[in-house]
């Protein structure tokens, strides 16, 4: 079911655009619109971001890199946009089933071959700047994976970045496939993706598919969450950016992502429901600084 989106209020108010994509993603409800005046730039976004972070009932396991369209860098004087992976959205691929991805009727869906990392150790807090190199040194694990892409707003990519880091930057949840062994001794090796819906082909990639590699996005990465006091900790997962393209997916249909000779990662999307009562549980649970 579709409920409108909010009247348009005089002013932009972050803590009131949070509430209601919490609400709608824990009610398994579309919104017709953007509840509200758009942010008028991307830390506008991620004050709405840092709100609705603060009202999800779950804590954050890791964090989504996506890249922003280069026509549009220079106006949003940024090219990666990030949003968080909750503890209660990541999935082991099971190699005998498909992972069920939960799909809003009237929302958007989608997945997205990725490489992910897996952090090996604590970064510091003090450390704002990072370079690619640097930033590996952080790392324990590289593993393959697909992002479920998702939002109670269907034009949430319409319209644009400082949108899609509001909800989450349209993040819905993350499936873990296999380690890449040797992947540091041998990144000439690691393997490309391909991505199938409904058995036809949709998209392909590989690491460097990405704009200055995976390795460039978890730069951004340590940096953009250090300088949000929100340092990345061993553990914690980091998915890369879509290396295949984004694939749109409704409930009933299927996809598959192949990553080389690893195994395959097979998923399917199903209705989404409510998570806890009519709009879900939005207590405000940040700690007071």
């Amino acid at each position: 079911m579709t409920v409108p989106a909010a009247k348009s209020a005089t002013a932009f108010d972050p803590p009131a655009v949070a509430r209601q994509f919490v609400e709608a993603r824990l009610g398994a409800r579309a919104l017709s619109g953007f509840p509200g005046p758009l942010p008028a730039d991307m830390a506008g976004g991620y004050l709405v971001q840092e709100q609705a972070i603060g009202l999800w009932p779950e804590p954050v396991v890791g964090w989504k890199v996506g890249r922003i369209p280069t026509e549009l860098q220079a106006e949003l004087k940024a090219e990666r946009v990030m949003g968080p992976v909750f503890a209660g959205h990541v999935w082991q691929a099971d190699p005998g089933a498909p992972t069920p991805l939960p799909v809003i009727a009237g929302g958007f869906a989608a997945v997205e071959a990725e490489y992910i990392y897996r952090m090996g150790r604590d970064a510091p807090a003090d450390k704002l700047d990072w370079t690619p190199e640097d930033a590996l040194d952080y790392v324990g694990d590289l593993l393959v994976g697909v992002e479920f892409a998702g939002s109670p707003l269907a034009t949430i990519n319409v319209l644009g970045p400082r949108v899609v880091a509001s909800d989450f930057g349209n993040n819905a949840g993350l499936i873990l496939g296999r380690v890449v062994p040797a992947w540091r001794e041998r990144p000439q090796d690691i393997p490309p993706c391909h991505a199938w819906v409904e058995g036809q082909l949709v998209g392909e990639g590989a690491p460097e598919s990405i704009p200055g590699g995976p390795p460039a996005s978890l730069a951004f990465l340590m940096a953009a969450c250090a300088r949000r006091g929100r340092p990345l900790k061993a553990g914690q997962l980091v998915t890369t950016g879509a290396a295949s393209g984004i694939h749109d997916i409704e409930a009933g249909q299927t996809a598959r992502i192949t990553f080389g000779d690893l195994e395959e990662i097979r998923c399917v999307a199903v209705p989404a429901r409510p998570a806890a009562g009519p709009g879900g549980d939005t207590h405000d649970h940040r700690r007071p600084d």
